[in-house]
């Protein structure tokens, strides 16, 4: 090897978990080992070996040593990695079910007993993805108008079956449950704030103070005179 060459990296003899986090796009690369990869936050798109995917946090992907691979990430994505040497099953391209005890860093399952989940994980055709940052960006800056499910599905353009199926996939919640959550996040920001009962209620979509402080108390377990004092 000549002075002016680049040092060479010693080979990957067994598999390594990291979390990582990606932003913005990144120019076809290629590693001499296979990647496992899926979002804890956000999504990510990628382009492998001329084909087009993404991973999220409940759709992974089996990148195999040598596949040239870029990828444009949302900001603060949060990606989970195993890099590791060859092997049975980490030989070909995949889309897989991200397992759930997988789907949190703070595991205490071996990198061995996170590879064997993944292997046996079930492969997924290619699917729609959801843009969930979007689409929570769109419903804040409008609390105050009506959200049913059909109408977070349309702006996805799926139907509200196969919308429903796949946030509660991605998320663990169902799409009111999930509204419900910012509707009271906001309300609970506002008041915080010193704003008014009942302005608040109507900023956020719910139809009378009342109605607000009654979904604060069941839901938070706080009324609006609480969140008021820790100004």
């Amino acid at each position: 090897m000549s002075k002016d060459s680049p040092p060479t990296r010693p080979a990957l003899l067994q598999a390594q978990t990291s979390v990582r986090r990606y932003s913005g796009e990144h120019q076809a690369h290629a590693h001499d080992h296979a990647q496992i990869l899926f979002a804890l936050r956000g999504r990510m798109e990628l382009e492998v070996g001329r084909q087009s995917g993404f991973v999220d946090s409940a759709c992974g992907m089996v990148i195999p040593a040598g596949t040239d691979h870029g990828y444009l990430a949302q900001p603060q994505t949060q990606v989970f990695v195993i890099d590791a040497p060859m092997a049975p099953g980490l030989d070909r391209l995949r889309r897989f079910a991200v397992p759930p005890p997988l789907r949190f860093p703070v595991s205490s399952l071996s990198t061995a007993a996170q590879m064997a989940l993944v292997l046996q994980a079930p492969s997924l055709l290619q699917r729609r993805g959801l843009d969930l940052q979007w689409l929570q960006q769109r419903v804040q800056a409008a609390l105050h108008e009506s959200w049913p499910t059909a109408r977070l599905a349309e702006l996805m353009h799926l139907s509200v079956a196969q919308f429903h199926a796949r946030f509660v996939e991605l998320t663990g919640h169902t799409p009111q449950d999930w509204l419900r959550g910012l509707r009271l996040d906001a309300a609970t920001q506002q008041l915080r704030q010193g704003a008014a009962l009942e302005l608040t209620a109507l900023r956020c979509g719910y139809a009378s103070a009342s109605a607000l402080a009654y979904a604060l108390r069941r839901e938070r377990g706080v009324t609006s005179r609480q969140l008021r004092a820790v100004r």
